[in-house]
């Protein structure tokens, strides 16, 4: 058992990411209940849908969950608020300064891991004194680090720089990966698109079959200047694009962007005019499936890749 597993209490260090308007109560309990570490997805809920989401949760699972609270969020206070009343065991922080919370959190007996996008940050987040943090690569979906730094190069910089564990995300959708991220250093990997495309997932059907549907080269990171996000392509991403080639202003990708998108493309279905925040990996995603069909083939899938591993694959 690695520190990730220790860390959290959980059987297989598989963590669900806290994606905004996919990441409900019903997907962080059954993935939690399969044995990985599910996550509420904070960022895209009022303080009073939050707190239902919490207690219906906590009413699916009796093993931990967490939280995954953006610091930029305007009513954080309500949030952490109802966190601590609530006694969620593990908050994930992310899009802001992780010294705001870190230390209230964990007063309270609160975990506290932090999403990064370099060593710079992470070095922040350890100092502030967070219990992990996430090190996630440019080929992540959603809002993505500026500094474009893949998972291959991130991880294993991040991890030899930090004393915390590392989680590894972006890019991660299958065992091999998976493999990967624990050759590069972590010991744990978080893992978004790959649970989009479950029945439990709270994403629009429309955009779980759009993801399924994705082929290589689908997405793309936009929307540089203002905040970054990697969208499938679409018309409204293709808006974007020309908008950004033509050197429109940050007052101009703001007014294109607008208010909801991402509510209207991922959670209503609008695949058009909608935002649709997906990671690289939708390329080889092909199935919904139950969340507890993904864990159980990450891990059988990790444990026959490793089987017999004693033996070198190559020889120099």
């Amino acid at each position: 058992m690695n520190r990730i597993q220790q860390l959290f209490g959980i059987q297989h260090p598989i963590i669900q990411a806290g994606m905004i308007w996919c990441s409900g109560w019903e997907l962080a309990s059954a993935v939690s209940n399969a044995g990985g570490l599910g996550i509420i997805g904070a960022g895209s809920m009022y303080p009073e849908v939050l707190r239902d989401q919490i207690q219906k949760c906590q009413a699916a699972t009796n093993r931990p969950f967490a939280v995954n609270v953006p610091l930029l969020y305007p009513s954080i206070e309500e949030h952490m608020a109802s966190i601590v009343e609530l006694k969620v065991p593990i908050v994930f922080t992310s899009a802001g300064n992780p010294k705001a919370w870190t230390q209230h959190l964990k007063s309270h007996g609160i975990k506290v891991v932090h999403v990064v996008s370099s060593v710079k940050f992470g070095l922040k987040a350890q100092a502030a004194g967070v219990d992990a943090v996430v090190a996630e690569g440019f080929e992540a979906g959603g809002h993505n680090g500026r500094e474009e730094t893949t998972t291959m190069c991130l991880v294993p910089a991040v991890s030899e720089a930090l004393d915390v564990p590392v989680i590894a995300a972006g890019g991660i959708g299958g065992s091999r990966s998976i493999l990967a991220a624990f050759a590069l250093g972590a010991e744990g990997v978080q893992i978004g698109s790959r649970f989009v495309a479950t029945h439990e997932s709270s994403a629009h059907q429309a955009f779980k079959e759009r993801v399924i549907a994705a082929k290589e080269g689908d997405t793309a990171l936009r929307l540089k200047p203002l905040t970054p996000v990697r969208l499938l392509d679409n018309p409204f991403a293709q808006q974007v694009a020309a908008a950004e080639a033509n050197g429109s202003d940050l007052e101009a990708l703001s007014e294109l962007l607008g208010r909801g998108r991402a509510k209207r493309g991922m959670f209503e279905g609008d695949l058009e005019e909608g935002e649709l925040e997906i990671g690289q990996v939708s390329g080889q995603i092909d199935a919904i499936v139950p969340a507890a069909q993904v864990v159980e083939e990450l891990v059988q899938g990790y444990h026959a890749l490793t089987h017999g591993m004693t033996e070198p694959r190559f020889r120099w």
